[in-house]
């Protein structure tokens, strides 16, 4: 590969990637109708028919950091599950030890019944090797990553099934139910579960037990979504159902947006560009979750290979030749992070051409993928800033922590500061916010739910 100092793209490329740079007024535009979709799946004329769904958790408030107490939490979202045994201490202090069981095809393919005995074997077993048997009625927070119609802390109704789950006799079932069920079959286990959540409400949690203001959980990973805490007077499709006035929990709920559905209806096509729309012809699910795919870590490294197969094409890449990147997933995220940096990237674009077997690369051809990379790295960036500054326009608060996961936050190399940047720009109130690591949502934040949903239950006197 030929060495240079020059780092910038040529003419024609930076022309032809125009599309994938999005200004201040489209990001506007953008917000104003992710705003309107959160408006949407709240009320109940318009929820059912809404691209982002808006799903109440019945989580009605956030840690303190004093919470207190030995918890077990399960965490089931794909192929292998864990169970946990976490303490929390107070003073923002923890401890966790957790084992990952399997969760075979077989299994995942089977009965529900088949299902949830598994889990519940599992759950046993770790129990006997903790010394965990005699403890009577230990508290769990069950972390299930699954659609669900949540209708209370411990009643979730799954929607459908998905990540190649199709145990039968569970969709329109309480999840919960059919766990505690389990374990009255084995009669060995004597367990109370006090919440389900999933990860991303997990993500807030586990925030706010150890930082203060912690109102939103955003996760930025193989998957894109946010979960925020919501004034009951903006959700007037619990009216009726929820009334802080008679349960004397505070006014507010956590609510799930699955903001990765916004576009589903059009809304986003006007930003699109022809790489977004042959990505998701070609996914497994065309139609669906057009935001998500825009942003998260499963799809990226895919939209920067469609480019850069497409200006091959065009004779402005690799001499024209885009055999060598014609294959579908030949470039990963992982790669796409490598050389999204400042400074000289050829070295890492150069290993990564290398790679997928394109070893004559100019210094032009690196000098282009690493702008392209760049580019779309950026714009998955401002375009998850605009669904947050619209949560914290709607907010109204004047100082947010947000909790944030997920491998694109952790590891691209400028996601965070653009992130940060753009919300920044794009804010409409003045609220001073901090986006921290929240790390292990699903076990950590399950546990914290758990301690929630107890605290609510004396509050209440359940």
């Amino acid at each position: 590969m030929a060495t240079t100092h020059q780092h910038n793209p040529t003419p024609e490329v930076k022309e032809l990637c125009k599309c994938l740079a999005l200004d201040n007024n489209q990001l506007r535009d953008i917000m104003a109708k992710i705003e309107m979709e959160y408006k949407k799946g709240l009320d109940p004329m318009t929820a059912p028919t809404a691209c982002v769904k808006m799903l109440p958790t019945y989580i009605r408030a956030i840690a303190v950091g004093e919470e207190k107490g030995e918890f077990l939490a399960l965490d089931l979202g794909g192929t292998n599950f864990r169970v946990l045994r976490i303490t929390l201490e107070g003073g923002c202090r923890s401890t966790m030890h957790n084992k990952i069981y399997s969760m075979p095809d077989s299994v995942q393919q089977g009965t529900g019944t088949e299902l949830f005995d598994h889990i519940a074997a599992c759950l046993a077993d770790y129990m006997r090797e903790q010394n965990l048997m005699s403890h009577s009625k230990m508290p769990l927070g069950f972390t299930f990553s699954f659609p669900c119609q949540q209708n209370g802390l411990t009643n979730a109704v799954l929607t459908n099934w998905t990540k190649g789950f199709t145990a039968s006799g569970v969709v329109g079932e309480n999840v919960v139910n059919m766990l505690r069920d389990a374990f009255k079959r084995r009669g060995d286990v004597e367990i109370d579960v006090v919440a389900l959540l999933n990860d991303t409400t997990g993500t807030m949690l586990a925030c706010s037990f150890i930082e203060q203001h912690c109102y939103v959980g955003v996760i930025v990973g193989t998957g894109c979504n946010a979960a925020y805490m919501e004034r009951l007077e903006n959700v007037p499709k619990l009216k009726g159902i929820v009334n802080s006035a008679e349960d004397g929990l505070p006014a507010e709920m956590c609510v799930n947006t699955e903001w990765g559905g916004f576009g589903d209806d059009g809304a986003l096509d006007q930003f699109l560009t022809i790489y977004d729309q042959q990505l998701d012809q070609q996914s497994l699910n065309p139609g669906r979750q057009r935001f998500e795919k825009t942003i998260s870590g499963m799809y990226m490294g895919e939209i920067v290979r469609l480019a850069l197969e497409d200006l091959a094409r065009r004779g402005l890449l690799f001499s024209g030749d885009s055999t060598r990147i014609s294959e579908r997933g030949c470039i990963s995220t992982k790669m796409v992070f490598m050389h999204s940096t400042d400074g000289n990237p050829f070295a890492k674009v150069g290993e990564m051409l290398r790679a997928i077997g394109i070893s004559n690369s100019s210094a032009a051809d690196c000098a282009n993928v690493a702008y392209l990379s760049s580019l779309i790295g950026t714009r998955a960036a401002h375009l998850c800033a605009c669904g947050l500054a619209a949560i914290l326009n709607r907010m109204q608060r004047s100082r947010v922590t947000i909790g944030v996961d997920g491998s694109v936050f952790r590891f691209h190399p400028t996601f965070k500061f653009n992130l940060d940047q753009k919300i920044k720009a794009l804010l409409a109130v003045k609220c001073e916010f901090f986006m921290v690591l929240s790390e292990d949502g699903s076990g950590r934040g399950a546990a914290v739910a758990a301690a929630v949903a107890l605290r609510m239950n004396r509050l209440v006197g359940a």
